[in-house]
Formats: structure tokens, sequence, C-alpha cells
């Protein structure tokens, strides 16, 4: 029994999504192969080789990325049951099996990635659920330890950019899936619906330990929210510094969690944390009333200062470009950015993004959305939509391409041409140091 498994993107870590399934088949006795197809080319002769052929797709990018090359396979490799699994697999399922997919499951995937492969290699064995489709509901699994031994070496991945120009090697992990929240936009909802799952701290941790061994001097937490469960984070963190004195972080928390857990902002910085990503997407607060986001404006304010104080960085992502967004509401977004002094903490591309809405989307809820999308777009996997106002749109693809020729500039010189679109009387920006970020920052 031969599986081979498959990772387009996963925002330039070495993913978590193959090494985890990876040790459940190997577990099992299956001969496993990986290929993350973002850092080396595809082998057909892989692919013809294996009787399961399973796709990783935790992301829209990674999704798109997928969807001709699970065609190639199938068109290769008529035999082999090719598996979807990770978030956007059932978001898409219809998609997938147009394209040849023949099992579709979700987020907590790899025992029923195991069973199928059992079943492969014993026909009497037989599969969960329905055929081709992951049992409803989400499994409390007995994670395992991921096995990352074939995939690439983390010197192929993003690295982490400090002040004083140096790099240091960056691993990634997971402690904990899904989210207990419902923002309206996010894709984890559809899917989890406010349900998340924690990593047990032993499995974490060795993860971790491994990584180092290999070269990590800076571990990436690819939770979508670490303070979801706050003690276990804590668990975690402490007993990492413990082991690993010198070895940094980072970590994604929402701004309601930030100001919940004011307290523990210190407990990150003395154990290494870094700089925090959060999801503030507007700082328009009818924007984050319909986004049901759960912070404000001020709660932003507020939480850049906790941050300040506690001797984090913050670095805010943002939906800059909505079915909502005025072209003063754009302008006020920069200038808000540079009078907290976070010019340097936005990743480019940041300026430039654009709401998605995917198939299951709570956006769908909205009378106004519905009004103005148009029919599912299988290739771009999003319901479509225009502003109001064309010169939105038209700045934001102008937006686009500035930050798409970025490479090279600073940031401050990236965000003084995007503001300078917008017209009006840019802020004066003070000289100042960087500030350490992953040099890989798509968030999409």
């Amino acid at each position: 029994m031969r599986a081979l498994l498959v990772s387009t993107y996963d925002l330039g870590r070495q993913p978590f999504g193959l090494a985890s399934p990876a040790a459940w088949l190997r577990r099992e006795g299956v001969d496993v192969d990986t290929v993350d197809a973002s850092r080396t080319a595809f082998s057909p002769a892989l692919a013809a080789a294996a009787d399961l052929i399973g796709f990783y797709l935790p992301m829209h990018t990674a999704t798109r990325l997928a969807l001709p090359l699970i065609a190639r396979v199938r068109a290769a490799n008529p035999r082999a049951t090719i598996c979807a699994f990770g978030l956007y697999a059932p978001l898409n399922d219809a998609t997938l099996r147009a394209h040849g997919v023949d099992v579709v499951l979700g987020p907590e995937f790899e025992d029923d990635l195991a069973t199928y492969a059992r079943a492969l290699g014993h026909p009497d064995t037989r599969a969960p659920g329905h055929p081709g489709t992951q049992a409803p509901g989400h499994p409390r699994l007995s994670f395992l330890v991921p096995d990352r031994t074939t995939l690439p070496p983390l010197d192929q991945y993003a690295t982490l950019q400090l002040p004083d120009g140096t790099r240091r090697l960056a691993g990634s992990t997971d402690a904990t899936r899904g989210c207990k929240h419902r923002c309206r936009h996010c894709p984890i909802v559809p899917v989890y619906d406010g349900q998340f799952r924690v990593v047990p701290a032993v499995v974490v941790l060795e993860d971790i330990r491994r990584q180092v061994a290999a070269g990590a001097a800076h571990i990436t937490f690819g939770d979508p929210d670490f303070f979801n469960g706050p003690t276990h984070a804590r668990r975690i963190v402490e007993a990492l510094h413990a082991e690993f004195p010198g070895l940094t972080y980072d970590v994604t928390i929402k701004i309601e969690h930030l100001l919940a857990h004011r307290a523990l902002l210190p407990m990150l910085a003395r154990t290494g944390c870094l700089f925090v990503t959060s999801a503030v997407e507007s700082v328009d607060d009818s924007v984050l009333a319909r986004l049901e986001k759960g912070h404000t404006r001020a709660d932003f304010v507020h939480a850049v200062a906790a941050c300040r104080e506690a001797g984090l960085a913050l670095a805010p992502t943002f939906v800059a470009f909505t079915p909502w967004t005025t072209l003063d509401g754009y302008r006020e977004l920069l200038d808000t950015v540079a009078a907290l002094d976070l010019v340097d903490h936005v990743a480019p591309v940041q300026w430039g993004i654009r709401l998605l809405v995917t198939e299951g989307s709570r956006l769908l809820e909205l009378p106004d959305v519905r009004a103005r999308i148009g029919a599912f777009d299988p290739v771009s996997l999003t319901y479509p939509w225009a502003h109001d106002d064309p010169r939105v749109d038209a700045l934001q693809q102008q937006v686009m391409r500035l930050v798409g020729v970025s490479t090279g500039q600073s940031r401050r010189e990236t965000f003084a041409l995007v503001r300078a679109r917008v017209g009006g009387e840019a802020p004066v920006l003070a000289a100042r140091a960087t500030v350490p970020y992953l040099d890989e920052p798509w968030y999409c």
C-alpha cells in the first residue's frame, strides 16, 4: 500500500497538514511519499505509483492551486483513490469531485484518512461514513507527533527577519484547531461552527523539539487563535521557554482576546514571543459589526497599547476592500495605521486584500451581500462581487499591482506609494527600526 500526500501552499511553512497524516499512515504500515509543490517540483512518477493520493487544502490559495494538479493526477493515475482534506475541502466538495476527487474529509482528518488507507489495503475493511465522505461532526483525535522526515528542510521555507538584518530558520506547529468564535467572513466558521480542538502539549512540544534539532530558532504557532485555550497556551509556552530559553515564537490572537487576557501578555513576551498577528480587518465600526468581529476600532487602539506595554509587537492584518469600503474609509485605514506607528508592522499585501465570499460563508446571510454577488465561480472558488463605486474596485487593483512589485522596497516605501494613490495630505512617518517578521506574509 503506497500513499502520496501533496501540499500546494501553506503560508511558506513546512506543512503540518502533511507531517501529521504521514505519522498516522506510517503507523498503519503504509509507505508514504510527501510532496510540497510550493517548494519542489511535482513528480508524475510518484503519482503513478500511489494507491491513495491526498491533497491538503488548508486555505483558499492552496485549493485553487490544487485543482489543476488534481485533474493531472486523475488523468495520470485513474486507479488511485484521490482524497482532499483540510479546512477548505468540505467547503468545495462539489468542485473537488468534478476534478476527480473521490473522498472529501474535513480538518479533523487523520483517523479517517488512515481508515481509508487500511480499507484500500484490506478490501474487507469498511471505510467510515458514506462512501467518499467524512462522518459528520468533529472527532476528538488522539494526536500523534507529526512525522516531518520526508518534507523539504526548514531552510527552504519562510525565515524570520530580525531588525538587525539577521535571519532565523522558522518552524511551525499547531497547538489547537478550529475556533470558538463565529466571525461572519471567516472560512473556519462553516466547518467548525464555534468548536475548537486541543492538541496535547506533549505532542506539540515533541514536534517543536524535533524542529529545533533540525535547526529551527523560531516557531510559528499556526492556531487560528492561540488564546482559544489560554491555559493550554500558557502551559505550552512556559514549558517551551524552560527547555529552549533562546527560542522565539509568534502567535495569532484576536483583538477581543488580547484585551480579555491582557494579564497574560507579559508572559508571552517573557517566554520569547516576538510578535502577535491579529485579524483587525477594518477600523470602521460599521464594517466590523457586519463582520461580527467582536471588537471595535477603539478596542484595536487599546490592544496596540496593551501589546506595547507588554513588550510585544502587534502585526495587524486587514480586509481592506469590502462592499462597504469607501475611498475616505480606505484613506482613514492608512492614516490610522500610520498614527498608531504600525506601518512597519503591516505586510504590504494587506493593503490590497479583498473580501472573499466563499461557499458556505456566513456573509451570505447578509441581504446586501446576496444582492450584489454573482453565481459561484468554480475557478476562483468565490461568489464574485463588484463595489457600487467603481473607483473602489479600481483602487484595489492598483494597490495589488503596487504591493505585488514591492520586493526590495521597505514596508514604509510601499506604504507611501499606496497612500499617494488615495490623495490628500499624507501623514508624516517618524524614522524607526523595523520589527521582526516572516518573509512570506500571505494570509488567505
